[in-house]
């Protein structure tokens, strides 16, 4: 079980540029949408097996969140590229570096023992949850090439731009208060 478990997270490092590809070199929209689904579904499923059967690791916890920063850059590129949308491209860099931020907190806090600072909180999985499925939504709106997909695919992001700032600020507060305490 723990090798799946493993796989589910490599899997979304290794999926990631082929959906670049299929994307921005093939405009291969569909198999894109369903190697980004099952991507997307991954992610869920390696963390809950690793509660239920209780192999949650150090590696995993470490791998985990860099497979879905993997996943959301090469997707958030792709998706930049092919729409040439200024748009998606500022709201995603937005939320690549609160990623990349928040991963500075957690290796600052994990440094200073305060894991607990920066553990994932319900929001951020959320949080998570609300990016993929503006990514799906573009993806499918690109596969139907549906403009009124994209478009309303446009206020999704900006949904997840919201919660993602809004995790990020919490995690960066609390680690900050913390720090002033010690």
């Amino acid at each position: 079980m723990n090798f799946f478990i493993q796989f589910l997270t490599y899997f979304r490092i290794l999926a990631a540029p082929i959906i670049f590809l299929l994307v921005t070199l093939y405009s291969n929209y569909g198999w894109a949408l369903i190697l980004f689904l099952f991507a997307g579904a991954s992610d869920y499923w390696d963390g809950y097996l690793a509660r239920k059967y209780k192999l949650e690791s150090i590696s995993g916890a470490v791998l985990d969140p860099i497979a879905d920063k993997i996943l959301l850059t090469f997707i958030i590129l792709a998706l930049s590229l092919e729409l040439s949308s200024p748009l998606v491209a500022f709201i995603g860099g937005v939320i690549l570096v609160r990623e990349f931020w928040v991963g500075g907190l957690r290796d600052l806090n994990a440094r200073r023992g305060n894991d607990d600072v920066t553990k994932v909180s319900r929001l951020a999985k959320i949080k998570t949850f609300v990016q993929f499925s503006a990514l799906l939504s573009f993806l499918f709106g690109l596969y139907l090439n549906n403009a009124l997909i994209i478009f309303l695919s446009n206020f999704l992001l900006f949904l997840a731009l919201i919660i993602t700032l809004k995790t990020g600020l919490s995690y960066t507060i609390a680690t900050f208060k913390i720090t002033d305490e010690n």
